[in-house]
C-alpha cells in the first residue's frame, strides 16, 4: 500500500513539473518600424505617385524571417478624382510590399515600397496625405 501512495505522488510531481516547464514563456520576435521617408515621383503627365524608403528594426528575443512590410493610407479614397489622393482597391502588388528575407535579433535593415498612394491631377500635389503608415504586415521566427 506504501508502494502505491509513493507512486501517486511521484506521478503528481511529474505532471506538476511536466506544467510547469510547459507553461514556460517562449521567446518572441518583435519588429517595428524605426525611420520613414516618403518620395513623390511623376510617373506619367497628370500622375504622381508616392515611394516610401527607411529602416525596420528586430527588437525581439529572436531571429525573424520574412519580414514583410507595406504601407497604407488611412486618410485616402479608392475613388480616383482629379486633385486627390487615392489608394487602389486591389491586393497590393510585389513593388508595393517589401520583403526581408532575415533579420537578426538587434539587427536593422533597409526597406524601400513603391506606390504606396496614387495621385492624379493638372499640378503637383502641395501636400502628402495625412494619414500615412508604413507596417510590418507579417514575419516568422526562426527556430
Amino acid at each position: 500500500m506504501r508502494f502505491l501512495g509513493r507512486y501517486v505522488i511521484f506521478v503528481c510531481l511529474f505532471i506538476t513539473a511536466f506544467c510547469l516547464i510547459s507553461c514556460e514563456k517562449k521567446k518572441e520576435g518583435k519588429v517595428i518600424v524605426t525611420d520613414t521617408e516618403y518620395t513623390l515621383r511623376h510617373d506619367a503627365e497628370r500622375s504622381w505617385t508616392l515611394d516610401a524608403t527607411g529602416k525596420v528594426k528586430n527588437i525581439g528575443d529572436v531571429d525573424v524571417k520574412k519580414v514583410v512590410i507595406t504601407g497604407y493610407c488611412r486618410s485616402c479614397g479608392e475613388v480616383i478624382a482629379m486633385g486627390k489622393w487615392f489608394i487602389s482597391d486591389v491586393e497590393k502588388f510585389p513593388s508595393q510590399k517589401d520583403t526581408i528575407s532575415y533579420l537578426a535579433a538587434g539587427a536593422d535593415e533597409d526597406f524601400k515600397v513603391k506606390e504606396v498612394v496614387f495621385y492624379w491631377g493638372v499640378e503637383k500635389p502641395k501636400s502628402i496625405p495625412e494619414k500615412l503608415e508604413i507596417v510590418i504586415e507579417s514575419f516568422e521566427t526562426v527556430d
